[in-house]
């Protein structure tokens, strides 16, 4: 089964490579050829990413800032690494537009829900930035609710971790990892793979979620091949 549209979302952290801050050009470079290839065999992809790497609203609110000043300072980082991917994608021969959810006209197109679709038609691939464009919302959320409109049949996210586990594996040496688990166990157990908000969103629109090992080359084709990588989120095991 390979999908026909995809919504994958990408951490900001995980632009980092083994950086303590910022962007690393060689792990732009690994998802963009992997991504390439994707769009190679049909498939149309949408891309949310975050922006950790560069600054995190939640955590400049915990120091002090104002909790909505802060999710739009982590909405403007999220630009920055949608252009770095931009650029990344266009390198590998992939034609790619940038669509904020915060005019700004010299760098990016505004997010319009059917121009986006027809991009996706054209084999171009779309990277959304400035999240939903409102703060108290997750990039989560936002791949979520980008999913539900542009028509995603899945949502892949792809972290530093090969898939969800029944307790955090970095804490816990006999964590076990859940090939496949429904929303309300994610909700009813607060696994934190990603917020109540974006797991109620896909759980309503029917959308799975697929969370797998971003840095293991080649996964991202593997799972959209619907490949058995990662584990599985959905409304039935």
């Amino acid at each position: 089964m390979t999908y026909e549209r995809i919504l994958l979302k990408l951490s900001g952290e995980a632009l980092m490579g083994d950086k303590a801050y910022g962007i690393d050009p060689a792990i732009v470079q690994s998802i963009s050829e992997d991504v390439a290839g994707v769009v190679a065999n049909g498939t149309q992809v949408a891309i949310v990413v975050g922006g950790g790497n560069i600054f995190r609203g939640l955590k400049g609110s915990a120091e002090g800032m104002d909790r909505a000043t802060a999710d739009y300072v982590g909405m403007l980082a999220t630009v920055m690494n949608a252009i770095a991917l931009q650029d990344g994608l266009e390198r590998t021969g992939v034609p790619t537009r940038v669509q904020t959810a915060i005019e700004m006209q010299e760098v990016a197109e505004p997010y319009i829900r059917r121009r986006a679709i027809r991009h996706l038609e054209k084999g171009r691939v779309v990277v959304f930035g400035a999240g939903c464009g409102n703060p108290f919302f997750t990039t989560d959320t936002t791949a979520a609710l980008r999913a539900a409109e542009i028509n995603a049949n899945v949502v892949f996210k792809a972290t530093k971790v090969d898939g969800v586990y029944d307790r955090d594996p970095q804490q816990f040496k006999d964590a076990v990892r859940l090939e496949s688990l429904t929303f309300q166990e994610v909700l009813s157990s607060e696994l934190g793979v990603m917020d109540s908000t974006a797991i109620a969103l896909c759980k309503d629109n029917k959308i799975p979620i697929v969370v797998f090992d971003l840095f293991e080359p080649g996964n991202i084709g593997k799972a959209v091949a619907g490949e058995p990588i990662g584990s599985r989120i959905s409304n039935a095991h």
